[in-house]
C-alpha cells in the first residue's frame, strides 16, 4: 500500500483531475459519472436515501455553536456546506482543488468564524487540529491504505471529537464484479477505493462506530420496477422505500446486511 508520501503525491495528480474534470475523463469515466449522477442519484431521490442519510448527519451534527469543524475534502461546498460555516463556532473547508477552494471562500465571506483552505489533509501545512466534528462526505474512500488516513484523523480529532462520513462499499458481490470491470478504464482509479470489509473493520477497530447505516443494498435493484407494466410511480416508489427502510435499519445492526449495500454512513467516536 502507498506510504504517506505516495499518497501526497497521488493527490498533486487529483488536483489537476478534479480542475479540469471534463478535460480529464475517458469515456467509461464519463459514462460511469452519468450513470452515478444521472440515473444512480435519481433512485436516491425518489426512495428518500438522500434526504434520509443528509437528515441524519444534520441530527449528528448536534449544537455546533462551541464545536470546531473541519469540512474534509469538500470541493466548492457539500450539502451541509454553508450550514455549518454559519453555525459552528470555527469552521474550516479543506480540499485539493484551488479553483474549487476559491469558489467556497467566496460564498463564506459572510461568516467570519469560517475559512477555506486549499492544501492536503497528510501535508504538513496542515496545522490544524482539535476538531470536534470531521465532516467526510464522500471522502475516506480516497484513500488507498486506510492506516495512513485513520492515523491523521486520530491526530486532528479533539478528545470525544467525531467523525461523520459517507462512502461507496465494494462489498456487494453484484457491485463489485461491475467496478472491476469497469476499473481498468478508470481515470481516476489511483483515488478511488471504495471500502471492503477489511477498510470498515480497520475503522471499527481505531474509532467507537456510534451509529452506522447502509444504503441500496435490496433498494439498489428499485431501477427494475421502471420495466414492470403496468405499475403506478406511487407504487413504485412506496416498494423502492419499504427496501430502503429495511436497508437503513437491518445494516445499523447486521454486519450481513451492511455489506449487501452500496453506500455507507457512519458516526464515529473517537476513543
Amino acid at each position: 500500500m502507498n506510504t504517506q508520501e505516495e499518497i501526497i503525491e497521488i493527490n498533486k495528480k487529483q488536483v489537476e483531475f478534479y480542475n479540469h474534470k471534463s478535460d480529464k475523463k475517458n469515456l467509461p469515466t464519463k459514462i460511469w459519472y452519468y450513470f452515478r449522477e444521472k440515473t444512480l442519484k435519481k433512485i436516491r431521490k425518489d426512495i428518500g436515501v438522500l434526504n434520509e442519510s443528509y437528515d441524519i448527519h444534520k441530527t449528528w451534527f448536534g449544537d455546533l455553536s462551541n464545536k470546531k469543524v473541519l469540512d474534509l475534502g469538500c470541493f466548492a461546498g457539500n450539502y451541509w456546506s454553508m450550514y455549518l460555516a454559519e453555525h459552528s463556532k470555527k469552521y474550516i473547508a479543506l480540499d485539493l482543488s484551488d479553483v474549487a477552494i476559491e469558489k467556497l471562500a467566496d460564498r463564506i465571506k459572510p461568516y467570519p468564524n469560517a475559512e477555506a483552505i486549499a492544501t492536503d489533509f497528510l501535508s504538513e501545512e496542515f496545522v490544524e487540529k482539535d476538531f470536534d466534528i470531521i465532516y467526510a462526505y464522500g471522502v475516506l474512500h480516497h484513500f488507498q491504505n486506510p492506516d495512513v488516513l485513520i492515523a491523521k484523523l486520530n491526530e486532528k480529532l479533539a478528545p470525544d471529537g467525531v467523525i461523520i462520513s459517507y462512502d461507496p462499499l465494494e462489498t456487494s458481490l453484484p457491485i463489485k464484479i461491475m467496478r472491476v470491470l469497469y476499473r481498468p478504464f478508470q481515470s481516476d482509479k489511483d483515488w478511488e477505493w471504495p471500502f471492503t470489509k477489511k477498510t470498515y473493520f480497520k475503522f471499527a477497530k481505531t474509532f467507537n462506530i456510534v451509529e452506522r447505516h447502509g444504503l441500496l443494498g435490496q433498494a439498489k435493484w428499485y431501477f427494475i420496477m421502471n420495466f414492470v407494466p403496468f405499475m403506478s410511480d406511487q407504487k413504485r416508489q412506496n416498494i423502492g422505500k419499504n427496501w430502503h427502510k429495511k436497508d437503513w435499519n437491518l445494516s445499523a445492526t447486521s454486519d450481513n446486511h451492511l455489506f449487501k449495500c452500496m453506500h455507507l454512513t457512519m458516526l464515529m467516536k473517537k476513543k
